[in-house]
């Protein structure tokens, strides 16, 4: 639990962080016009920086079940590796 507390800290403070960043980039890229290359480059970063957020959210998930429920998280864990393919 304190684990997953800290990690939604991080995240948070991660997402700030990106947030300034993103404002000074702009501000200074702004008397530059945006190549198509350099606009997909960053929506790419941005879907990739959302999915590992998620991932990391199922896995602490996964975690939590396989001590309140060892049962349902092996039943999930063989859903996932045996019949997703």
């Amino acid at each position: 639990m304190t684990f997953a507390l800290a990690m939604l800290v991080i995240n948070y403070f991660q997402r700030r962080e990106l947030a300034e960043l993103r404002i000074k980039t702009q501000v200074q890229t702004e008397s530059v016009a945006p190549q198509s290359g350099d606009i997909l480059s960053d929506s790419l970063r941005s879907e990739l920086f959302n999915a590992q957020t998620m991932n990391g959210r199922y896995e602490l998930s996964l975690d939590h079940l396989k001590e309140v429920n060892p049962e349902a998280a092996k039943q999930f864990e063989d859903f996932l590796y045996k019949e997703t393919e």
